[in-house]
């Protein structure tokens, strides 16, 4: 198989794996519908065509036997006589459509009165025949006919019974409009009820698919049990692996938190006994120290993100950050500092309440660290994207500082106060709930972060 096949292959095969059961069931009935009605409803249009052609046929040939017993020869006047009547007046009335015809060897024949001057082609058959063939004006006829042998008659009589086949074929129209009819009015019929039938299998996925939907979205915890047999199983299963995975999540905060408390402990006793050591060598070891130390409030901010596969409820995040803003902006006045806030309009997102302070409390107080007199927020909603914006008219970064500013413990001026660690955590905050950041220069001059996070729940 050439690679274009099999491109195209892989193709068709992916594209229609992702269909929903719905749509392939329902491709399904429709196929087996489109096949079966069509195919039933021609054999019973032949079958109908087939046994109404051959009562017509029957008709004919109990006539035919009618005509064959009336028929005699005069041996005095050595002609064909047929004398008895045969209670069908059409016969009589010229061209009605009803004809009989008796010829003998030498093409002499005896006609009823209907076929007038007209004649019937003959076909020699010693057995009984039927077919079809045109009359006169044009006339549509079935005809029916055998030979016999009539004593005296040395040669066989050729007999034939003719009728206009346009009742028939009438009456074989209006079946098959009334087979068709039928037959696509049940093709709707169990179209629709396969349809409701497909609907109301699939109700308890689409009632699953809605749970799965508000766990993620924070709403439910675990998954509704209450669904049949098959699904009850699954929906079990996979509560166990959600709270198996909650359980390992906090197990692992609560072990990366609590060893990193109970470091905090030695370093103050360390940093104590620092005091205590010459000034040469005290130098270094507060260098060594002030690494641990960054490590460990590295490691317990990460520790209490929530990370990524946790879907909290919805919060309100003005009111989440509301003591925050309120305490930053005291430092801000005691600063000499504007703080300025522009909030798009009142959102609800999908995070824990400690990292969202955590995050904006870090971006502001390196703001306000850095700031000469103004610093802005400004909180906005892009397509279910929470977008926060932080500028200040501070000295400001250039594209290498900042790529340097999040690495972890970097920090870019010496004599300022802090560990260096409030955009790495930003950084790892940023990154365990999928979004993204951007450090730029600003209007003002200064430092301008913008971060993209994908938390925003549904109105």
């Amino acid at each position: 198989m050439s690679q274009a096949k099999q491109a195209w292959r892989h193709q068709w095969v992916g594209r229609w794996g992702r269909r929903s059961i719905s749509v392939r069931l329902l491709l399904a009935v429709l196929l087996m519908v489109g096949l079966a009605l069509p195919i039933a409803g021609a054999l019973l249009a032949h079958h109908y065509r087939t046994a109404a052609t051959q009562a017509f046929d029957q008709r004919l040939e109990a006539t035919l036997n009618v005509i064959i017993a009336g028929v005699t020869y005069d041996t005095i006047g050595q002609q064909l006589v047929h004398d008895r009547a045969l209670g069908d007046p059409r016969f009589d009335h010229v061209y009605s459509g009803w004809y009989w015809q008796i010829t003998d060897a030498d093409q002499h024949t005896l006609v009823s009165r209907s076929l007038w001057d007209q004649r019937l082609p003959v076909i020699e058959n010693e057995n009984l025949s039927a077919r079809s063939l045109a009359g006169p004006r044009g006339q549509s006829l079935r005809v029916v006919e055998r030979d016999i042998y009539l004593a005296p008659l040395e040669a066989p009589l050729h007999i034939s019974v003719a009728a206009r086949d346009d009742v028939l074929a009438s009456d074989i129209r209006d079946f098959q409009h009334l087979l068709w009819g039928g037959l696509v009015g049940l093709g709707i019929l169990l179209l629709s009820v396969l349809a409701l039938q497909v609907r109301w299998g699939l109700a308890p996925l689409r009632r699953m698919r809605a749970n799965l939907h508000d766990v993620e979205q924070g709403h439910a915890e675990q998954l509704d049990i209450h669904l049949p047999d098959e699904l009850a199983t699954l929906a079990t299963s996979m509560n166990a692996v959600l709270a198996r995975d909650q359980r390992l999540i906090e197990r692992g905060r609560h072990t990366a938190g609590n060893l990193a408390h109970a470091l905090k402990t030695p370093l103050s006793v360390m940093r104590l006994q620092l005091r205590q050591l010459p000034e040469a060598s005290r130098a270094t070891w507060e260098v060594e120290l002030a690494r641990v130390d960054s490590a460990v409030r590295h490691h317990l901010a990460r520790a209490s993100a929530a990370g990524e596969g946790v879907r909290f409820a919805p919060i309100d995040l003005h009111t989440t950050l509301a003591p925050l803003l309120s305490g930053l902006a005291r430092l801000a006045q005691r600063r000499g500092i504007a703080l300025h806030q522009t909030w798009q309009r009142e959102v609800k997102v999908h995070m824990d309440g400690q990292d969202i302070q955590e995050l904006v409390g870090n971006l502001m107080d390196n703001a306000l660290r850095w700031a000469h007199g103004d610093v802005n927020l400004n909180v906005q909603v892009k397509e279910q994207q929470l977008v926060l914006t932080v500028s200040d008219d501070g000295p400001g970064m250039s594209e290498i500082e900042c790529q340097q500013a999040v690495q972890r413990g970097k920090r870019l001026d010496e004599q300022r106060s802090g560990s260096g660690l409030g955009l790495a955590i930003v950084t790892d905050l940023v990154s365990l709930y999928n979004g993204h950041m951007h450090l730029t220069r600003g209007n003002a001059g200064g430092l301008e972060v913008v971060v993209e996070l994908p938390i925003v729940a549904h109105a």
